[in-house]
């Protein structure tokens, strides 16, 4: 039972310890996250963020768990160490050197890390200084300005302040990777849309009981929001294998190889990159306008929002594209071909070497058209809800994704932990199996 499952968590110490550390650490980001930037005024910045929902501002503030809208310490959050990340692994695919590293093992990683927070701290300072000097020009609906004392004092100031937060953020996922459970990055943009949870369902049960939402209405909410939690969970644990033979090989007086396994291909590849990188482009029109008075830069604008067909349409359009871009960037068949041929691998039916690599490119350009419909259909459900059906918050979309996500691999990593120490799992029967 699940029960008796997460009974045996506290049955070991290591196992216990890595949670608690885990737990410590997240209460210590949600703390920062409340401790404000130097020299700006929080009530006049809480009002102007009112009227940039539906920009990549509103994007930027769920990924820092609302950070951003306070201007806090972790104002930038996690995302320039993500950004960083993409870039490297974009960059191995044309730099050799990169490429090298990527294939030195233990080592070469340690370096293309270095090389990640080297290019954390250069993007946090790029960004911080282009929010100083955005946020002296800004003004709350009321006229009040958002930056008390303008000048390169407050610039500096703030691209100190967010930079050491951001340093400070990916030290903190670092140790949780490290010494706790689960990806620590995950787990602290997790612990940043989780925490923004409570309020928006505060605030439904607030419309309820004002009459402007229908117990029905609510009822049905709750039953489809369970219903696509589960769809997720079947889709992200998807898999397309791909049955893999070993020959036999005879070394010295012994046999080796003969048996059968299988090449797990993930229906959703590319995880929650394309609809977190579909939406900053697409936003970019809606937050420029905001800034601007000019009327075909509002019509564009306004055609540009969530809700609106247009949107949806080029939205879909950039899901598929980063689906199939980023699949391509991460997973390379020919290599996988290779390798499977140097151990003596084969599929059944097919010929070792360029026959193998086309036959898993075609299997793979399959199974990513189904990914990245599911992805479109998750993303493009909270619009729909929200401007035809009035739903008091965000519901689904990126943040759903990477919430259930984070929680599949973080449940399978405890599960693992609980069976290696032969310890009965979260399920008799089965198990979790974890996302690869």
């Amino acid at each position: 039972m699940v029960g008796s499952g997460f009974g045996n968590i506290f049955k070991i110490p290591e196992l216990k310890k890595r949670i608690l550390y885990t737990l410590a650490l997240l209460f210590v980001y949600r703390i920062g996250v409340h401790v404000p930037t130097p020299g700006i005024d929080t009530l006049a910045l809480a009002s102007f963020f009112a009227k940039m929902e539906g920009t990549i501002f509103g994007i930027f503030n769920m990924f820092s768990g609302g950070a951003l809208e306070q201007l806090s310490v972790f104002a930038l959050g996690i995302m320039p160490y993500i950004s960083a990340s993409i870039i490297l692994q974009l960059l191995t695919v044309v730099i050799p050197h990169l490429e090298r590293l990527k294939n030195e093992g233990e080592q070469g990683r340690k370096k293309i890390t270095q090389y990640t927070r080297y290019g954390t701290v250069v993007l946090s300072v790029i960004q911080g200084m282009g929010i100083s000097i955005g946020l002296e020009s800004m003004a709350s609906p009321g006229g009040a300005p958002i930056v008390l004392v303008p000048g390169w004092g407050f610039r500096l100031m703030t691209v100190l302040t967010l930079t050491a937060g951001t340093a400070f953020i990916m030290w903190l996922g670092e140790q949780i990777t490290e010494r706790g459970i689960g990806n620590g990055i995950s787990l602290i943009i997790f612990a940043g849309i989780v925490a923004r949870m409570p309020a928006a369902i505060l605030n439904t049960f607030r419309l309820v009981s004002t009459s402007e939402m229908n117990i029905f209405g609510l009822v049905i909410l709750l039953i489809l929001m369970v219903g696509v939690v589960g769809f997720i969970i079947f889709v992200e644990q998807g898999q397309r294998r791909i049955p893999v033979q070993y020959a036999k090989r005879v070394v010295g007086r012994r046999m080796y190889g003969g048996q059968s396994t299988h090449l797990p291909l993930k229906i959703n590849t590319s995880g929650v990159i394309p609809p977190i990188f579909a939406s900053s482009i697409i936003m970019f029109p809606a937050t420029i306008a905001s800034f601007i008075t000019i009327p075909w830069m509002k019509f564009i604008a306004d055609s540009m929002r969530p809700g609106n067909f247009f949107y949806e349409l080029i939205y879909v359009g950039f899901i598929f594209f980063f689906c199939y871009f980023y699949t391509a960037v991460t997973f390379n068949p020919v290599d996988v071909a290779d390798n499977m041929k140097k151990n003596g691998g084969y599929i059944p039916g097919i010929r070792p070497g360029k026959r193998t690599a086309d036959y898993i490119d075609k299997v793979l350009t399959r199974i990513t058209l189904g990914g990245a419909i599911y992805v479109s259909a998750v993303c493009v459900l909270p619009s729909i809800l929200i401007s035809r059906f009035n739903v008091p918050f965000y519901f689904g979309g990126t943040a759903l994704l990477i919430v259930v996500g984070v929680a599949i691999d973080t449940v399978a990593q405890m599960e693992s932990h609980m069976l290696t120490r032969h310890y009965e799992g979260f399920l008799k029967k089965g198990g979790i199996r974890g996302r690869r």
